[in-house]
């Protein structure tokens, strides 16, 4: 391992990420290593770690290479391996413009839940902001058959089982507090609709079209936003409104506001869904790779 390991910080509508550049695949990064680097404490801190890595040069990865040159290796904060993360792709593709790897425009980035198309916009003039919003596209969602329900400590709601390349369990509430304090996954059954484990979103009114909500992500507790989750949450609020593009012949465009935030989610006619929001990076460094070493051990 490199005695000088460079690592970024950056976040989504304050779904945060270490972000670690190793184009040649060359940086091991076991379970025990991501935990530590996301540790709030010891560690840098972050909801996950994005692996930057050259699609050619990951075993997950090649045979999307040419479709794709760059490969989203994307950990929960437990360290464990998630297939897509909306947020994270936004943060990975501004770390690619940071780099010079790819430049307002189209851009497709590889993840284990496939290539995602990725639109890096220019500034808003005025807005404020030296970046642009990123638009990726999230593939169709899933909605496999069956009752779920979520429930914490007497309450509980039918959810509506979304899978986004990742599982969501999205329930509607009157009050986003019903949701507890969400340090541990709210209890989701039956468990052999979710047995890998499953995103649970809570979810409000504001108004027509415009939902906020709350979510425990699988293997990292109650995070401040999840891309994810907000398209699940806008897909199944499309079909509890009537307003599925698919039936409708129409976009269903829905604004969800998160803790960190604010993301637009756009359903197509065709299934394909595209989510909008910021990506910020706001550091860098070195990672001290002695101390890293110990922590994988």
């Amino acid at each position: 391992m490199s005695t000088r390991i460079a690592f970024l910080k950056g976040h989504g509508t304050e779904n945060d990420f270490v972000i670690v550049p190793d184009p040649d695949n060359a940086i091991e990064l076991p379970p025990a290593a991501v935990a530590a680097l996301c540790d709030r404490r010891a560690g840098i801190g972050g909801d996950g770690l994005l692996h930057v890595v050259r699609s050619a040069a990951h075993p997950e990865a090649a045979h999307m290479a040419a479709e794709a040159e760059w490969f989203m290796d994307y950990r929960n904060g437990d360290g464990s391996i998630a297939e897509m993360c909306g947020n994270g792709v936004r943060v990975f593709a501004r770390y690619l413009q940071r780099a010079g790897h790819a430049g307002e425009g189209d851009l497709a980035v590889a993840t284990r839940g496939g290539v995602k198309t990725v639109h890096i916009a220019k500034p808003a003039p005025g807005g404020g902001s030296a970046d642009g919003d990123i638009t990726v596209g999230m593939g169709r969602a899933r909605l496999p058959e069956g009752d779920v329900t979520v429930s914490v400590g007497e309450r509980s709601w039918p959810a509506r089982n979304v899978n986004m390349g990742n599982p969501h369990a999205v329930a509607f509430v009157s009050d986003l507090g019903h949701a507890g304090d969400l340090y541990s996954p709210p209890p989701v059954g039956p468990a052999s609709a979710f047995p890998d484990g499953v995103n649970v979103e809570f979810v409000v009114d504001r108004g027509p079209r415009h939902v906020a909500l709350r979510v425990h992500e699988r293997g990292s507790g109650e995070t401040r936003s999840c891309g994810t989750g907000a398209c699940a949450v806008a897909v199944a609020a499309a079909r509890r409104d009537g307003a599925d593009p698919a039936v409708t012949g129409a976009p269903a465009t829905y604004t969800v506001d998160v803790l960190g935030g604010t993301l637009v989610i756009t359903e197509r006619p065709d299934g394909e869904i595209e989510m909008t929001g910021p990506a910020v990076i706001v550091a860098e460094g070195e990672i001290d790779a002695a101390w890293l070493d110990h922590a994988a051990r």
